[in-house]
C-alpha cells in the first residue's frame, strides 16, 4: 500500500495565490477551483474562505472568485 502524502491547507493556499498572481484576470467558480486544484468540495471550500477572510480573493455577483482589488 503507498502512502500518498496530501498537501497542508498552507501548501494549498500557496498554490491557489499563486495561480491568482500569474492569472490577473482568473474568475473561477466553487466548481471550476475543485478541478482546477484537483480538491474535494470540503477542502476547496475551505481554502476559498481562508482566502476571502484573508482580503485576498473577493466573490462576484455571480458567485465567481476573483483577486481582491489592491
Amino acid at each position: 500500500m503507498r502512502n500518498v502524502a496530501h498537501p497542508s491547507i498552507e501548501d494549498l493556499i500557496q498554490r491557489a495565490r499563486g495561480e491568482y498572481l500569474e492569472m490577473p484576470g482568473l474568475r473561477l467558480t466553487d466548481a471550476q477551483a475543485g478541478r482546477l486544484w484537483g480538491l474535494d468540495t470540503t477542502t476547496c471550500q475551505r481554502l476559498l474562505r481562508t482566502l476571502l477572510d484573508a482580503q485576498f480573493l473577493t466573490r462576484t455577483p455571480d458567485g465567481r472568485y476573483r483577486r481582491a482589488e489592491s
